[in-house]
């Protein structure tokens, strides 16, 4: 049975994540505040960041960069979570 939660990216009721979908503390605030569909469009975000930025997911330096954007996108905390100026989502007309 599926859990519902306020997710806080798309501001109403939706269904939540099976589990925390990262580590730590912070991965028990997003199972608490984000829903599937939320995380899922942390996803595309953080696609388009790794690959406007040039990060690798295996360097420390790009985690600690991720994470705060992904503070931003998910709780509106600090300056990072915007897309980029001038970036058009792939499909839509500039």
């Amino acid at each position: 049975m599926s859990r519902t939660i306020y997710c806080l990216v798309l501001k109403k009721e939706a269904e939540g994540l099976d589990r925390p979908p990262h580590p730590g503390d912070l991965g028990k605030r997003i199972y608490d505040n984000i829903s599937r569909e939320g995380w899922s469009k942390w996803l595309e975000r953080l696609t388009m960041i790794i690959n406007e930025n040039g990060l690798s997911t295996a360097d420390p330096r790009s985690i600690d960069l991720i994470e705060q954007h992904m503070l931003g996108f998910l709780f509106g905390e600090g300056s990072m979570g915007a897309a980029p100026a001038g970036f058009t989502p792939p499909g839509r007309k500039k």
